[in-house]
């Protein structure tokens, strides 16, 4: 299992939202730390994330299913702002039965990889 530096947890309209901050170098750290976390959530309905790396520099961002620009893109917007490399920030969530709208959505990822930066 890939050894994950912090998680937080937060609940929103039922819906759980788990952050984890994983220290990475490469790309291939990244999908190691992606799949071990779909093998630990296999029911999860999401695993949004976004990664910032140095060398080369590379910056992603991954809504994984959530409407576009809702998860992946407030993520990394975080990390910029907190001016974080060599990252990467997951947010698992199960859905809990009401929806977020988009507003929501955007607010409940950026508060999940506010705290787990913290």
């Amino acid at each position: 299992m890939t050894n994950f530096k912090k998680t937080v947890e937060y609940i929103e309209k039922k819906s759980r939202f788990i952050g984890y901050l994983f220290s990475c170098q490469q790309i291939d750290e990244v999908e190691n730390a992606l799949n071990d976390l779909k093998k630990e959530h296999k029911k999860a309905t999401h695993i949004c994330y976004a990664y910032s790396l140095t060398n080369p520099f590379l910056e992603k961002a991954v809504d994984d299913g959530e409407p576009s620009g809702t998860a992946g893109r407030p993520i990394l917007s975080v990390m910029q702002k907190k001016n974080v490399q060599n990252v990467c920030v997951f947010v698992v969530r199960y859905f809990g039965g009401i929806k977020l709208g988009a507003g929501g959505l955007v607010r409940a990822y950026t508060k999940v990889t506010s705290e787990v930066l913290k």
